[in-house]
């Protein structure tokens, strides 16, 4: 059977120490599950891996085996290698570009909500931030001087958050990178 490249992005574990979970422990639930080439990036939820399962029941089975082992309910919003590449070729003009004056994130969002959905939610202070919808992501930019100012935070509080995970782009940029290896 044919095995996809994925990336899991793990909602809110290792975050001002809440949800701990041990990358090895996180690598150990992946490969007992069947997934090959298993392996982790930075402390913050990323986990590689390689799989014949495909579809929405990916992101399902990943979560119901990480509450099972830790006890805790995880939101889990996976990529594959094409749709990690779309994210990334398709970024706004420049978004990522200049990393010393804007602060650059990618909001992955899980389905069901939309990007017309999240964008609702999503708070811009003229001048500060930035965002841009696409197929499954919003692009979100603030000034780093000013990013006190932004109003990114005001998305927390809202339903439409729980169905979100944010990466910096310079970790889903390394992220792309480490599945085309």
């Amino acid at each position: 059977m044919a095995q996809t490249r994925y990336v899991a992005l793990l909602r809110g574990i290792n975050v001002g120490g809440t949800n701990k979970v041990p990358m090895a422990d996180l690598r150990e639930v992946f490969e007992s599950a069947g997934h090959a080439e298993v392996s982790t990036y930075i402390q913050s939820g990323n986990v590689l891996f390689r799989s014949g399962d495909t579809g929405p029941d990916l992101e399902k089975q990943i979560e119901a085996q990480l509450a099972k082992r830790f006890n805790v309910p995880l939101v889990v919003v996976v990529r594959s290698l094409r749709q990690l590449r779309t994210v990334v070729d398709k970024a706004p003009a420049g978004f990522g570009a200049e990393p010393d004056t804007f602060h650059s994130d990618a909001v992955f969002l899980r389905a069901p909500l939309t990007p017309a959905q999240a964008m609702k939610v999503v708070k811009l202070r003229e001048g500060v931030d930035e965002a841009w919808a696409a197929n499954g992501v919003v692009y979100f930019q603030r000034l780093s001087a000013q990013r006190t100012k932004s109003r990114m935070s005001a998305i927390v509080g809202t339903p439409e958050y729980q169905q979100m995970t944010i990466r910096s782009w310079r970790t889903t940029t390394k992220l792309l990178a480490l599945l085309e290896a």
